[in-house]
């Protein structure tokens, strides 16, 4: 395993696809020491293989499991002199469909992952993050977490939970000399677009995308704006045009909004 050698580093949860893999990537490419964790091991590995053993420690971790975090965490600062520049709270799943469609404990595993497993890692990361001048937490919402979405209920409901973790945060840890700020990306093409009812249901939300003709983004619009909410005076980052557009939206023009969502969700069958 490599060892960060003075670099500065990012804890990366969910780093095995998607927006994780691919700011693990942007930052070993600036020279970052990366830690890689998520409960995709062999997907760990690749990543592992592509930027190189010696700029990163992976290890499996399991975002709702607080013995992890503490494993996760000790080796990771072992790594690297105790110092934590930026952790990024960014593994996160999703169920999508009507809500009397998804099952109760469905929704439970959703709300663990994405507000439980945030929380986890914040405990987890403090001591690490104090003892790091200029630190910073970024969080992993979503536009889902500005604009209430129809068929997302309960995901959109842990990203306007993260989003009010986030800025309530970023006051109270101030004082520490840490920031704290979040990603809001727009649909971007990663495997959480292949969220149905259940794990591994047949009706996927990428389906329905592709009928409605919604944008789907390039997952690297998002690693870039990781690296913006890493480093900008701003606490919430936008991914995507229409990420922007919809913040407007839900600011200046909620009624037309409201509108617009109610004219594009499909018929229940």
């Amino acid at each position: 395993m490599g060892e960060a050698s003075g670099r500065k580093s990012i804890f990366i949860t969910g780093a095995a696809s998607g927006i994780g893999a691919e700011t693990a990537r942007l930052f070993s490419k600036k020279g970052w020491f990366c830690g890689l964790y998520d409960i995709d091991e062999p997907g760990l590995q690749a990543i592992e293989s592509e930027i190189g053993e010696a700029n990163c420690h992976t290890a499996r971790l399991d975002v709702t499991n607080r013995e992890d975090w503490a494993s996760a965490i000790q080796a990771f600062g072992d790594r690297t002199e105790g110092r934590m520049n930026v952790l990024f709270n960014n593994a996160g799943i999703g169920r999508h469909g009507w809500m009397e469609d998804i099952p109760p404990e469905e929704s439970d595993l959703v709300i663990d992952v994405n507000v439980k497993g945030v929380v986890n890692g914040i405990y987890a990361s403090l001591p690490l993050l104090k003892q790091t001048s200029g630190a910073r937490i970024v969080n992993t919402a979503s536009t889902a977490g500005v604009v209430g979405s129809p068929q997302l209920a309960v995901y959109s409901a842990t990203k306007f939970a993260v989003r009010g973790l986030t800025e309530a945060l970023d006051v109270e840890f101030s004082e520490l000399g840490i920031r704290v700020t979040s990603l809001m990306p727009w649909f971007i093409d990663t495997p959480i677009l292949d969220m149905g009812l259940t794990e591994g249901a047949n009706v996927k939300m990428s389906d329905q995308l592709k009928d409605t003709g919604a944008e789907v983004y390039p997952v690297s619009v998002a690693a870039e704006a990781v690296w913006e909410a890493a480093h900008g005076k701003d606490i919430h980052y936008m991914a995507g045009k229409r990420a922007k557009q919809a913040r407007f939206a839900a600011r200046f023009l909620p009624g037309r909004l409201r509108k617009q969502i109610k004219q594009q969700l499909p018929p229940r069958t």
